[in-house]
């Protein structure tokens, strides 16, 4: 049972390290794979993209800044190339939004627009081109937003999760080692061992390495 033992430790220590570097391999390069992405866009931080320029914005627009989580990282003049840069500027881009559409969200806006800019659900009401009745701008602009903050916020969770890929394979790296360490350290000290070529290297180093004569 003990050899059956043995050998299962030094499986189990093979199989960790093997799913240890493949995920620090895939963590890795999944990393690489959104920084790649975000610099693909060519995204930069506008000037206002600084929390006290932001609230300054937000209070002139006639926003409720208390009740808005207001960003608190800056961005401005600076390149989107990691998932947090990525998510500040989906932060702005929220309070942005908020500003255009004067507070709202998009199921709290009319469907149509009116001509005294106060909007309505009732198509009869809203204001006409060709007969037909216009949609309220500013919902798309929400819209709008929110696919684009949606998109650099899926790329902050995307690179959280390859490095944490990488931080599991470590562990997963460094359990594997520690079982094989104990498994031919145990070995070597039982003389019945499945692995009797470890046990058999190491008299030979103990000896210096020079072969054994007989007497």
């Amino acid at each position: 049972m003990r050899k059956v033992f043995e050998i299962g430790g030094l499986v189990a220590a093979v199989v960790l390290v093997g799913f240890g570097i493949a995920a620090i391999v895939l963590g890795v390069g999944g990393n690489n794979e959104v920084q790649t992405a975000l610099k693909q866009q060519k995204l930069t931080g506008t000037p206002n993209m600084t929390p006290s320029v932001e609230t300054a914005a937000a209070k002139k627009a006639g926003l409720n800044i208390s009740a808005i989580e207001m960003p608190t990282c800056a961005i401005a003049g600076k390149a989107v190339t990691e998932g947090k840069d990525a998510r500040c500027f989906a932060d702005y881009m929220r309070v942005d939004a908020l500003m255009a559409t004067g507070g709202l969200v998009y199921s709290q806006m009319p469907h149509y627009a009116t001509a005294d800019g106060k909007g309505t659900n009732n198509e009869a009401e809203a204001l006409k081109v060709g007969g037909k009745a216009v949609e309220n701008s500013a919902r798309n602009v929400w819209v709008t937003e929110t696919a684009l903050s949606t998109a650099l916020n899926a790329s902050y969770m995307a690179e959280q999760t390859a490095l944490f890929g990488v931080v599991v394979g470590i562990a997963l790296l460094l359990a594997g080692v520690g079982f094989a360490v104990l498994t031919i350290a145990g070995a070597l000290r039982n003389p019945e061992t499945a692995l009797g070529f470890l046990r058999g290297r190491s008299i030979r180093r103990g000896h210096g390495g020079a072969p054994a004569t007989s007497h």
